[in-house]
């Protein structure tokens, strides 16, 4: 976890369906009068330059979210997410991309809260500078986000959205998702929790889907994108998943939507897809 990097992958295909998810999670939330909560596990930096430093590297925006900057048949709430990205590049070039803390806070009301946790020393760093005019709406903690619940959990609105996401470059953070959400659950079972995981030939991520599927729940989402074949050495990510625990109940009829656009635009193959199940009581 400590040496891994959000920027070499910004913006890339997994960040386009993670951080639609989010903004969709928040923007359900918001809906109701009563302030709300998200937490962030594993923050990063917060924003990411593209034509610079580490995006440049594997340029893995461009068969992201560069697919769909120029658009013009985005369904609408895919046009507000790719409007948010827009806002933080004011001359419509694309250079910069946000991370879900500031696309979390773009989507805040003033009596809502953003918790941010990120364990590495120099993203942390980052992340802290990025958010120093935003005062007590946005609270920074140089820690790891898994930890963090015990503590955060149940947030004082009792209403919140959770986020985790951590780089999954350790097999112990397969076992970390589940442990975190056991806890999760048992202190705040009416919470929205959003866990994203990438599509990998190894087992562990391949398992992690059912594994969600078993915690004792009653309400659920699980979304994922392919973009190409898996490689036959077994080797990089392949496309990537969202298990939405308590989803808002309209999030699955706008995935039928969102969905097959996202394989049409990213889609790299004829080995691209998705996956849309859920179970609601």
């Amino acid at each position: 976890m400590l040496s891994y990097r959000h920027a070499f992958h910004a913006g890339n295909h997994a960040d386009v369906l993670k951080h639609f998810l989010l903004v969709q999670l928040s923007r359900y939330l918001g809906q109701k009068d009563k302030p709300f909560w998200i937490i962030d596990t594993h923050a990063g930096a917060g924003l990411y330059e593209l034509d610079t430093g580490y995006a440049t590297k594997l340029k893995e925006y461009e068969s992201g979210i560069g697919k769909l900057w120029a658009r013009p048949d985005l369904p609408a709430e895919l046009a507000d997410y790719v409007d948010l990205v827009r806002a933080c590049n004011p001359d419509d070039s694309l250079r910069f991309y946000p991370g879900s803390p500031w696309l979390a806070q773009q989507t805040l009301r003033p009596q809502d809260r953003l918790r941010l946790y990120e364990l590495h020393s120099s993203d942390s760093q980052i992340l802290q500078e990025n958010f120093s005019t935003h005062g007590r709406q946005v609270s920074i903690t140089a820690a790891n986000g898994f930890d963090a619940l015990k503590a955060l959990l149940p947030p004082p609105p009792r209403r919140a959205l959770v986020l985790i996401d951590p780089p999954y470059e350790t097999r112990d953070d397969y076992p970390n998702v589940i442990a975190a959400l056991q806890e999760g659950l048992t202190r705040f079972a009416t919470g929205t929790y959003a866990v994203w995981y990438p599509q990998l030939s190894r087992p562990e991520a391949q398992q992690l889907p059912d594994k969600l599927k078993r915690l004792p729940i009653k309400n659920w989402l699980h979304v994922a994108l392919t973009v190409h074949t898996p490689s036959p050495d077994g080797f990089g990510m392949h496309g990537s998943g969202m298990f939405v625990i308590n989803p808002p109940w309209t999030l699955h009829k706008t995935l039928e939507e969102i969905m097959p656009y996202l394989v049409k635009v990213l889609g790299q193959d004829a080995g691209a897809g998705y996956t849309l199940e859920q179970e609601m009581a």
